[in-house]
């Protein structure tokens, strides 16, 4: 077989037809003895014309219509349609042979038992060699699999599963009753109450989830059931995804957390994601981040006239212009793609920018955000989130820009770091902005974590899972608010359609319910069919080890300051009334705060931050490594009293 197996492609094809060349004129044989109940020479002889044309005339049809391309380990439902067409094409060619020839004394149904019986033959070979070659080519050290889902993903899935070496499917689960008992590919569908049973008798060691239509809630239901299970799990990807219809073993994924939120996306309303970017020109700054790169995205599929990125990490920007370009040629859109190297600190050249391109629309989300890094490096924290945004507000106001989206964070919330704390003010200069002036409408958009940024915890956990642990945790009871960076994009730009005449709104996104980051932990280590190692589970192999939480950093996140908060009409974004600094008062505790980072008097620059964020908190003391270093080298006198005369 293996000396088979290695023949060149050609000789695979002549061999076999030349297994039908003996075998369709026996087959044809067969049908006279079945319609005279026996072969005898004078049968034969009136019939020996036919019996010679059967290969002459079969082979050369079998080779026209492809069946001899087909590869045979590799064959699925397609093979009956050519089987029946080259069969039924032979008989009619054999039956005008007949007619031409003046054998009129011919029985119809040797015909019609030559018809059936050759496409049994020709199909059936086929099939049972393609399961012999499956069974010696089956890989014993394969992975045992469920397929959860007996839909038309599962069956597709089964089937690519069948020329798979790394996987085997021994058992489907379904809930529907109307298909369970049946098989499917040659498996019995179970339900899901008979899968505790199923893994012990084939030991299945994952379970591939196959049913991509259904919706975020009831997919997390399913993980939920599963996760006791204590077994790898893998999802299909979504329906929108299977364009072409076939679903292959690699587009099987790990499970991710927008699988385990249960959050169903709201399907988003076109003519607010049109309104301001549709044939306008769009600048987005901090267009080569997690954040930005995605909004560039969905802008372009907005139409824009012009798309302008903003980025001062060459290659950031590089990666996400050769990528916008190539999404420009393939959509065919004439939206004009033009990267700038540059920072938002650049007054001239936003200026330059601004004049030169005449834009209409501005999505700011170029910002330091994160926590330990800024709170040990707050002064440039400060620059680029307070005083970039101050620059490019003003950049904005000058050339009569209609928009401008600030791109915040819940951190701004109530902030105990100095990110929050510059998020928060970067707020109050835009809403200070909006009351100046009435060219330009300004707006914030408000939202917590997204999944798949930089400093994402998801890819850290999965990373440490792989690795085998440990998984470091800041604290057991620490909870956040998620999103997918896809659904956080397309609602920042409906809610900068949404913005009033006189601007200043903050928009906030509805996160849906916190997720205790400890329980995100464990349901990812369940998933990926480990344990976790505790006490009341000493045979786990994933320990999770609490650091302690990092400077700035909050145990649980807000999305809102206070209870001012209306309804807008998308259900998912809340706009909120909070408390505005004038832009006098504002300008001149700018200033302040401007000369004491030019100074680096961080002691100042944290009593500024105070006076402006009214809700600014500090859990710490200064963190920034220079004055931590030269508080070390020049440790303050003790303070002595003067003694009393």
């Amino acid at each position: 077989m293996q000396f088979l197996l290695a023949l060149p492609r050609l000789k695979k094809q002549a061999i076999a037809a030349l297994a039908d060349t003996v075998c369709l004129p026996l087959t044809f044989m067969l049908a006279i003895w079945l319609r005279y109940d026996g072969l005898s020479i004078d049968v034969l002889s009136h019939y020996a014309i036919l019996i010679v044309a059967v290969p002459l005339v079969s082979i050369p049809i079998f080779i026209r219509i492809g069946l001899y391309r087909a590869v045979i380990r590799y064959l699925d439902q397609k093979i009956i349609y050519i089987v029946v067409l080259g069969v039924t094409m032979s008989v009619l060619f054999l039956a005008f042979i007949s007619v031409m020839t003046h054998i009129m004394a011919l029985s119809r149904a040797v015909f019609g038992i030559y018809w059936a019986g050759a496409i049994l033959y020709v199909g059936a070979s086929r099939l049972l060699v393609r399961s012999y070659l499956l069974g010696v080519n089956r890989n014993d050290d394969a992975i045992k699999v469920a397929i959860y889902g007996a839909g038309k993903a599962g069956v597709q899935l089964a089937t690519a599963l069948r020329s798979s070496d790394e996987y085997v499917c021994v058992a489907f689960i379904d809930d529907n009753l109307n298909v369970q008992g049946s098989l499917i590919a040659g498996v019995k569908v179970s339900p899901a109450q008979a899968l505790h049973k199923l893994i012990d008798q084939y030991e299945i060691k994952e379970i591939l989830l196959a049913m991509p239509s259904i919706s975020k809630t009831r997919q997390k239901q399913v993980l939920d059931e599963l996760e006791q299970y204590k077994l790898k799990i893998k999802v299909t990807p979504s329906i929108k995804s299977l364009v072409n219809g076939e679903l292959r073993v690699q587009d099987v994924r790990e499970v991710g957390i927008e699988n385990l939120l249960g959050r169903d996306a709201v399907e988003p309303d076109t003519r607010l994601l049109a309104t301001c970017i549709t044939d306008k020109k769009v600048l987005v700054s901090g267009a080569g981040g997690s954040i930005g790169s995605e909004l560039c995205r969905q802008i372009l599929n907005q139409q824009p006239a012009q798309l302008i990125l903003l980025d001062m990490s060459e290659y950031a920007l590089y990666a996400i212009e050769h990528e916008l370009s190539s999404l420009c040629a393939a959509m065919k859109s004439p939206c004009e793609i033009l990267p700038f190297l540059g920072s938002i600190h650049d007054s001239a050249k936003l200026d330059k920018i601004f004049q030169t391109y005449q834009i209409d629309t501005v999505y700011h989300a170029a910002a330091y955000k994160h926590v330990p890094l800024v709170e040990h490096n707050p002064i440039e924290g400060i620059r680029n989130n307070v005083f970039g945004t101050l620059r490019l507000a003003e950049a904005a106001i000058k050339a009569q820009v209609k928009n401008f989206v600030l791109i915040s964070t819940d951190k701004a919330v109530r902030p105990t770091n100095v990110m929050g704390a510059t998020k928060r003010l970067a707020e109050l200069i835009l809403q200070a902005c909006a009351r100046k002036q009435t060219t330009t409408r300004f707006c914030m958009v408000r939202f917590g974590n997204v999944l798949g940024s930089s400093g994402s915890v998801v890819p850290l956990f999965r990373r440490q899972i792989m690795q085998g642990g440990p998984i470091t945790l800041t604290h057991p009871e620490i909870t956040r608010y998620f999103m997918t960076i896809p659904e956080a994009a397309q609602l920042v730009l409906q809610a900068g359609a949404m913005t009033a005449d006189d601007g200043g709104d903050v928009f906030v996104l509805d996160m849906g319910e916190p997720v205790r980051i400890i329980d995100l932990a464990r349901r990812m280590v369940h998933l990926s069919g480990l344990e976790v190692k505790c006490d009341a589970t000493p045979d786990g192999t994933i320990e999770i080890h609490h650091v302690g939480l990092r400077p700035g950093e909050k145990l649980y996140e807000e999305l809102l300051i206070g209870d001012n908060v209306e309804r807008t009409t998308h259900p998912l974004i809340m706009r909120a009334q909070e408390k505005e600094i004038p832009w006098p008062e504002l300008h001149v505790l700018l200033q302040q705060l401007d000369i004491a980072c030019t100074e680096f008097n961080y002691e100042e620059v944290r009593t500024l931050l105070l006076k402006i964020v009214a809700e600014y908190e500090p859990q710490c003391g200064i963190e920034d490594f220079l004055w931590r270093a030269q508080v070390k080298q020049n440790p303050p006198k003790p303070h002595r009293p003067e003694s009393i005369q």
